[in-house]
């Protein structure tokens, strides 16, 4: 069957709309900032349209970008999880922000909660290993919750509590702090936990290690990233 193309009732090309999303979600910028940025390259739309396109394509774009990246083939087994939580504030109240990277820096799973406590590490456990399957080591910062949930799912033989064996993971955060700061919070829990998703998503594929490759490698695995963003979402 014939794959449908997500963007035939739209007037604007598709490349105008994937470099739109990809300016607003990869980059710290405000939906202002983007329809700034596209009026420069003589491109005139308004800042709402540059909303629409991200709440109806980057879920899609999302989407694409798991399912080329994830395959139920491969052996997660030998891999190291991190996993960390953040404050975050929606709409002035503290809630969590909970975030599980690989042993490559790989953002596995990051989802948002109310409460810091047990209820809420089992969740973001149970997603990983439905997912990933157990892994070969967790690192976590001392939080007792993750002690007690792994006793429940029988991963505590395998963890690891360590003062700064986590950077990994606490580094992760960064790239969402610089989007949550250009977009003034989030007002209500359910699009800062869609955001968080896709945000993960996009950044894992732009995600070149700049700092482990030498110039020439990066500059090789940026343009394929590019390209291959380019394509995402062709009928």
């Amino acid at each position: 069957m014939t794959k449908q193309n997500p963007f035939r009732y739209f007037e604007t090309s598709p490349e105008i709309i994937r470099l739109a999303v990809m300016m607003y979600i990869r980059l710290p910028l405000s939906l202002r900032n983007v329809e700034d940025l596209l009026h420069e390259r003589g491109i005139d739309i308004c800042h709402e349209t540059v909303r629409y396109w991200w709440n109806k394509f980057c879920p899609m774009f999302a989407s694409e970008i798991r399912k080329k990246r994830i395959h139920p083939s491969h052996n997660y087994s030998n891999w190291k999880w991190h996993l960390d939580e953040a404050f975050v504030k929606v709409n002035g109240e503290i809630h969590y922000l909970w975030r599980a990277v690989d042993h490559e820096g790989e953002v596995l799973k990051a989802f948002v909660s109310r409460r810091r406590d047990r209820k809420a590490a089992l969740v973001l456990l149970k997603k990983l290993m439905r997912r990933y399957g157990k892994p070969s080591e967790i690192v976590t910062d001392r939080l007792r919750s993750y002690r007690a949930e792994m006793k429940t799912i029988g991963n505590a033989e395998v963890q690891e509590v360590g003062r700064r064996k986590n950077n990994s993971c606490e580094n992760a955060h960064l790239p969402f702090r610089r989007r949550e700061q250009a977009m003034l919070k989030f007002r209500r829990l359910r699009s800062q936990q869609k955001f968080v998703s896709l945000h993960a998503s996009v950044h894992n594929h732009f995600n070149t290690e700049r700092h482990l490759n030498s110039r020439t490698t990066f500059k090789v695995q940026r343009d394929v990233a590019l390209a291959e963003w380019r394509q995402i979402g062709a009928a």
